[in-house]
């Protein structure tokens, strides 16, 4: 990092990020395909919903006032639909289209039933669903930028759609590098335990993204190069060589593929190395710390901006706890510290130390505290799943 090019502040770090990102293509996928996208364009209803009058409850369909004479049956799915005359009534099942002439449905377990002749508490338009009560046709139902989940999954069906508008996910790729790592059993001299390639995927998935290839280099700066320039995604994450050292190759590499760098360095604590730059062809590459919290924090930090923009989602304006107790300021850095949530609000864990995953293991978020000279007794909360919405506690 170049000593006259200091580190922005974190806030504008996130909102460098999320502006540097592009918004994916809209796209028409099967409802299958689309749990966890963002609408592209509304829902708009291709239909009254109910198409007609329905019963709400198993029951007994009946015109007038009573007691009415069973006339017949109404069963779910039939395309025959009875007429009540002033008096009669129709054994009914919920959902099924109520007969003609229907002024209400009397609840079975409401239903007094002698023969052929049922009374009971029959209030005009009681359990029924009226045609076109939940929406017309044509009506908008929800916004473009809305997060389809289970519920809109199932009213995107309930109004008759077999297909989604939505923004395409981005694709995000990821490159760990350093010849000390290794990947299966544990440390040794001169050797480290990749801790950041098995968390990449997960972050990435929470974050809304597909997962590209993961790949792992050694500290190479021609295989590096070789991999970012040939990575086919959306989002390439470099982890390892993002600081100044003699193994960290990746700001040299961007400046031979004409990138332009849009974050050097963050003013926080853990992860100021991190950086963000932006390919020629609009690609971009976010270098994180070799440090595996520091590299969580900054995926979170920059990583998961630039998703939620990709996505088609705004900055969530993030949610203040108290802090009992305090936690001590940096005085020009903001610190990212991993607290649990308690009825008197976001205590730290401890073993948040930068090459640490024990205090983010066992947080439920970090803990944003802004630069000051003394302690703060409120902070700012970051989820540690970069899908999640902010919360208050």
């Amino acid at each position: 990092m170049a000593d006259d090019n200091p580190p922005v502040s974190w806030d504008a770090a996130r909102e460098l990020a999320h502006s540097a990102a592009r918004l994916g293509p809209v796209v028409s996928r099967e409802l299958a395909q689309v749990d966890g996208c963002v609408l592209g364009t509304p829902l708009v209803a291709s239909g009254d919903v109910p198409p007609v009058d329905r019963a709400a409850m198993d029951g007994f369909a009946v015109s007038g006032t009573g007691p009415w004479r069973v006339v017949g049956r109404v069963r779910a799915g039939s395309a025959e639909r009875l007429r009540l005359k002033d008096g009669e009534a129709a054994e009914i099942v919920t959902g099924a289209a109520v007969p003609a002439g229907a002024s209400a449905v009397v609840r079975r377990e409401d239903a007094v039933v002698c023969g052929e002749v049922v009374a009971g508490p029959a209030e005009d338009g009681r359990h029924i669903r009226r045609a076109g009560e939940e929406c017309r046709a044509g009506e908008h139902l929800l916004p473009a930028g809305v997060v389809v989940g289970p519920a809109v999954l199932g009213l995107a069906a309930t109004v008759g759609l077999n297909r989604l508008t939505v923004i395409e996910p981005p694709t995000v790729s990821a490159v760990v590098t350093g010849d000390e790592l290794v990947h299966r059993g544990t440390s040794g001299a001169g050797r480290v335990r990749d801790a950041i390639g098995p968390m990449l995927p997960g972050l990435i998935t929470r974050a809304g993204a597909r997962v590209g290839r993961i790949d792992h280099l050694g500290d190479s700066r021609d295989e590096l190069r070789a991999a970012v320039d040939a990575a086919e995604a959306d989002l390439i994450l470099v982890s390892g060589s993002s600081a100044a050292g003699p193994a960290d190759h990746l700001r040299p590499v961007l400046a031979e593929l004409h990138a332009e760098l849009i974050v050097d360095g963050v003013a926080c604590r853990p992860g100021h190395p991190q950086a963000m730059a932006k390919l020629p062809d609009g690609r971009l590459v976010l270098g994180l710390p070799g440090n595996p919290f520091a590299a969580l924090v900054a995926f979170l930090t920059l990583g998961g901006a630039a998703i939620r923009r990709m996505r088609g989602l705004p900055l969530p304006t993030l949610t203040r706890a108290s802090v009992p107790g305090g936690i001590t300021c940096h005085p020009t850095s903001t610190r990212l510290v991993p607290v649990r949530f308690t009825d008197q609000g976001a205590v730290p864990v401890g073993h948040g130390g930068a090459a640490m995953l024990r205090g983010p293991a066992l947080a439920d978020a970090l803990a944003v505290v802004d630069p000051g000279p003394a302690e703060a007794i409120a902070a700012r909360l970051l989820p540690l799943d970069p899908g999640a919405q902010p919360w208050a506690v």
